[in-house]
Order: structure tokens, then sequence, then C-alpha cells
């Protein structure tokens, strides 16, 4: 199982960067297309998406992980609690793209096909299948739920405060929004509807981040049953 996860990791984050490349290639080349001057607010945007933190954090996960594995070695206690925060970011990214997302039109054909399936499906059903299945998984304790939910709380903090002070270069408005769910222009009761979907969000983090550390806690997966690590 060791050789299948470490050579699974290294493709998966290779994956992961080759779809977030093209993506914000392909982002590029339509603001140019349309002569949009403010190029520097493409990345700024880009790395504002929760999907993309949390494939970013799987690439992460995934280069730690594959390293941790090819020393043989069970997961660090900080890595531990790492991986399980990224693969409870990466299922509600996954179930909140197919539930919320998925078929909303996207203007200027900013998304590749592929890349958006790789981000929002595969990403998600890898690291999924490797918290499940692959060795040295960590035991983790209850109170890691904060650690679960903390950076989504922050991310939300960022988003609905930098949401009415960023410049929308596309619509040529003032306020951009990762998602049309947090725009109160857009939601259909206003800020009512976002705090909805806010707190629907937060309740399904915290859903899936305890169902992360319920798995880790039915039975440790270790590599070398006769070896400990630090």
């Amino acid at each position: 199982m060791r050789p299948l996860f470490i050579v699974v990791r290294i493709a998966g984050a290779a994956l992961i960067v080759a779809a977030m490349v093209v993506q914000i290639t392909n982002n590029y080349g339509q603001w140019i297309k349309l002569g949009i001057r403010h190029l520097e607010n493409i990345p700024i945007n880009f790395f504002s998406y929760f999907t993309i933190d949390s494939n970013v954090g799987t690439v992460v996960v995934f280069v730690i992980g594959a390293i941790v594995l090819l020393r043989k070695r069970n997961d660090p206690r900080w890595f531990g609690i790492l991986r399980g925060c990224v693969v409870a970011y990466m299922t509600v990214t996954g179930i909140v793209y197919n539930t919320l997302l998925r078929g909303i039109p996207v203007p200027l054909n900013a998304v590749v096909p592929w890349t958006n399936e790789v981000l929002h499906v595969i990403g998600p059903l890898l690291i999924i299948l490797d918290w499940l299945f692959a060795p040295g998984r960590l035991r983790l304790e209850w109170k890691n739920l904060w650690w679960v939910v903390s950076f989504p709380i922050v991310w939300a903090i960022y988003t609905m405060i930098r949401g009415p002070l960023a410049y929308n270069d596309v619509a040529q408005k003032r306020t951009w929004y990762p998602y049309p769910f947090l725009d109160p222009s857009t939601a259909p009761e206003g800020y009512v509807s976002v705090a909805f979907y806010v707190v629907l969000i937060a309740a399904i983090i915290c859903g899936v981040g305890a169902a992360v550390i319920w798995v880790s806690r039915r039975r440790e997966r270790w590599p070398l049953p006769a070896r400990t690590a630090a």
C-alpha cells in the first residue's frame, strides 16, 4: 500500500498544480482579450476562492505525505492535524460545488472544463480515499475540530470584508465576491441569504470535520507497526 500511495500523492499533487496553472493562465488570456488592464487583480481573486485554497492545501499535504511515506514514517502530529483539516476542506469543496454551483454560468468562458473537474471532483475524491486507506494516519482528538473550523472562519471574515472593497474589473463595478451566494447584491434576500449560506456551510464544515476525526479514531493506519514516529 505504501508505494501505491506515494505514487497517488505525487501524481495527485502534479495534476492539481497543472489544473491551477492552466486555469489562472486562461484567466489572464481572457482578460487580455477584453483589454482589462488591472491584471494584478487576477492572482488576488484567484487565491481568494476557498476551492483554490483547499487545493493548494492538498498539494502541500500530498507532497509532505509522499515524503513521510518514503521515509517509512507514520504521520507526525502536526501533519496529521493539517492533513485532517485539508481533507475536511476538500470534502466541503466537492459538496458545495456539486450542490450549489455546478451549472451556474461563468462569464468570459473563464473556466476550463477539465480543470474545473480536477479542482472540484477529482481532487476531493483523491484526498478522501487517501484519508481512508493510506497508511500512517494519526488518531486525532476531538479538540482538533477547532483547527478544522479556524481557517474557514478566517476565510469568511476576509471574504466579507474584502467583498465590498474589491473592484470587479469584468463587471466594471465595486464589489467582488468569489461565489454568488456570498454577494448580498445578487442573493435573493440580501444579507439574510448570505448569513443563511454562511451558517449552512459552517455547519457542513463542522459535520465533515467531525466525520474526518471519527474516521481517524476508528483505527490508526501505521506503515510499519513496529516503528513509532514523533
